[in-house]
């Protein structure tokens, strides 16, 4: 396929995605702040106007620098945005971090972008699956059916790369915001989801791009913090000096020891902890 045969391919995508939006009477969008779903809730804004409106939740999971960019991106570009406080550190099954975590983190989120949509009259609720997506089975997308929650960009068939690529074209800036997920998808299966986990998380996280660093994950497994960093940037991450400041910023997080993955970040690594027959009987988790 040639330039000009796939400009036209991604434009009739976004010509059906834009075909998909405009036979919903309202929408309540999962928003994030992410290429997606910023992307998607773009899109909506400027089909269904003031008939839709984006959910942002203020999870303990979601980093606070992504929280205000998510804020300020739907106030720069008029999109309506609505706050809801989820409560998934009350739910003990979200809590004690089995490979079902993240089904019960977003049947949290799906109820109470439920109780928001029952508010305003909105009829229907969607969220930011792409194709990607759907080639990897992932507990989350559980809920979303049980909630009968909608993903126009799967359904317009858009992978991440085709979601950028019109993010772009729109003159968006999330098109080339770094890959994220929730905090607690650093957090090794089975170590209990805490508070206190998430922040350090966040705490080193945020240290290490401050460091300059692009893609990355701290993998928490206790005492033990495990980061990955994009191999792209690895040579720059071995280099002595660097990988002092990262052990000191990293343990100021609460960490004892510190190692670097030398693998390099890749999506949802924490399925290598699973046995064998959990990813057979539940799939893949929330890649992360």
């Amino acid at each position: 396929m040639n330039c000009s045969d796939e400009k036209r391919a991604l434009q009739g995508k976004r010509d059906a995605l834009r075909a998909q939006l405009e036979r919903y009477s309202g929408l309540a969008i999962a928003y994030s702040g992410g290429v997606d779903s910023a992307y998607l809730a773009w899109e909506a804004h400027t089909v269904l106007g003031p008939r839709m409106v984006a959910v942002l939740a203020d999870s303990p999971s979601l980093p606070r620098t992504h929280f205000a960019f998510a804020q300020e991106f739907a106030r720069d570009n008029g999109i309506p945005l609505h706050i809801v406080r989820t409560m998934e550190m009350s739910r003990p099954e979200y809590v004690r971090n089995d490979a079902m975590r993240c089904f019960h983190c977003k049947s949290e989120l799906f109820l109470a972008m439920g109780a928001v949509a029952r508010e305003l009259g909105i009829p229907a609720v969607a969220y930011g699956r792409n194709l990607d997506d759907s080639s990897d089975f992932r507990p989350g997308e559980q809920a979303a059916q049980q909630h009968a929650a909608v993903a126009p960009l799967a359904d317009a068939a858009l992978t991440k790369a085709e979601i950028r690529s019109l993010a772009l074209q729109a003159g968006l800036r999330v098109w080339d915001r770094p890959a994220s997920a929730c905090l607690a998808s650093r957090v090794e299966y089975n170590r209990p989801v805490t508070t206190e986990a998430l922040r350090q998380i966040e705490h080193a996280e945020d240290a290490l791009l401050a460091l300059g660093f692009r893609q990355l994950r701290v993998r928490h497994h206790g005492d033990l913090a495990r980061i990955e960093i994009e191999r792209t940037e690895l040579p720059r991450a071995f280099a002595l000096d660097m990988l002092a400041r990262i052990t000191s910023a990293v343990r100021d997080a609460g960490f004892t020891f510190v190692t670097l993955d030398t693998e390099g970040y890749r999506t949802g690594s924490m399925n290598a902890l699973l046995p064998v027959s959990v990813l057979l009987r539940a799939g893949k988790s929330d890649a992360a």
